[in-house]
């Protein structure tokens, strides 16, 4: 059985909360050896899944990043001062296939233990991803569906389920 989580885990999920829709986020995936890429989301969740504190993010397919949180077994999560939300915007809106859209940036990557974060992060999540599944659009509540349109026309977003275990 896992341990209680501790309270600063339980502070910081609830700082993810509270930013992810307005303030936006980076996930990241992969290592500064084998590759790696991030994106902004602006939807996620946190809580505890299975007695452990958890981070859940939302990727569609066509994203670059969606192959490189397939492919490992951790990714991280930024939050950022205001001051960067043009930054997010800009990682938001290109691909990393077509180039270096971080060279866009303000930012600056740093290698850690488990993946990449950002010196200018806030606050880094680091999440080692215990699920993934795609949602399923037959069971998609009808309403919500067809307020996204063509978004979920044929293929949803991949729900990645990562267990904190360190907030940086």
């Amino acid at each position: 059985m896992p341990a209680k989580i501790p309270q600063e885990m339980l502070d910081a999920q609830a700082e993810f909360v509270s930013r992810i829709d307005e303030d936006w986020a980076l996930v990241t995936a992969g290592t500064e050896t084998d590759g790696w890429n991030t994106m902004t989301i602006g939807w996620g969740t946190a809580g505890v899944l299975w007695r452990r504190p958890t981070l859940t993010v939302f990727v569609h397919p066509w994203r670059y990043t969606h192959g490189f949180l397939l492919d490992n077994d951790y990714f991280t999560v930024q939050l950022f001062d205001s001051d960067y939300k043009r930054d997010l915007g800009i990682l938001g809106s290109r691909s990393g296939r077509d180039g270096d859209k971080v060279a866009l940036t303000r930012l600056t990557p740093k290698a850690i233990e488990h993946g990449m974060t950002f010196e200018e992060a806030t606050t880094t999540f680091v999440c080692k991803k215990i699920y993934s599944h795609a949602i399923d659009l037959a069971v998609m509540d009808a309403d919500i569906r067809a307020g996204l349109g063509d978004f979920y026309a044929t293929e949803a977003h991949t729900v990645f389920v990562g267990e904190l275990v360190e907030v940086l």
